[in-house]
């Protein structure tokens, strides 16, 4: 399976950056997250519950920070077990480009591998709650970058900065729709 996105961040590359690093906020963002537990250098273990139309599971699992080069790029590798359910397991390289003194042009691509009852599933199934998962980590974590942003400018002075997510990460429900269906149809649509 892969997916690949490409999402606009309403702060500098350097806060986006520090966003993306922070594991306390990534844990925040991260839907069904559990917990994220440092083990050695930029190596943690990941708790979460997920579920994939009718396979719903416990996941454990190691994530790898890995190439990083700051504050441009970094590939986080997973491999994650959620018992009889299966096992997810891939990369995911992200790189960040300045776009302009306050906002941040994200781009993803994650290939991933499933096995077991999540493999059961179907394709398409999988691909669209990933694709859905990602959105949500994404509006959350948008939201969560513009409030530190906001929160770091009042305290240095400056004016207050509007807190609000960009335009490409709004996300409502016909959005939610439109996602599932381009996803269950081969993104033709």
């Amino acid at each position: 399976m892969e997916l690949k996105g490409e999402r606009l961040l309403p702060a500098d590359q350097a806060s986006a950056w520090s966003a993306l690093t922070d594991v306390e906020l990534l844990k925040a963002c991260i839907p069904g997250c559990e917990g994220i537990t440092a083990l050695d250098g930029n190596r943690y273990e990941i708790a979460m519950t997920a579920a994939i139309g009718p396979v719903k599971a416990r996941f454990k699992g190691t994530l790898e920070m890995a190439d990083i080069e700051a504050p441009d790029r970094y590939t986080l590798k997973f491999d994650g077990s959620g018992g009889a359910a299966g096992f997810a397991r891939g990369q995911a390289r992200v790189d960040l480009m300045r776009v302009t003194a306050r906002e941040t042009n994200l781009t993803y691509v994650a290939n991933a591998q499933v096995g077991g009852k999540l493999a059961q599933v179907g394709s398409r199934l999988i691909d669209a709650a990933a694709g859905a998962t990602a959105d949500k980590f994404f509006e959350a974590f948008s939201a969560q970058l513009a409030a530190r942003v906001a929160a770091q400018s009042e305290a240095a002075g400056g004016a207050p900065t509007q807190v609000g997510a960009p335009v490409q990460a709004s996300f409502g429900l016909w959005d939610l729709f439109k996602a599932f269906i381009k996803r269950l149809f081969g993104g033709k649509r």
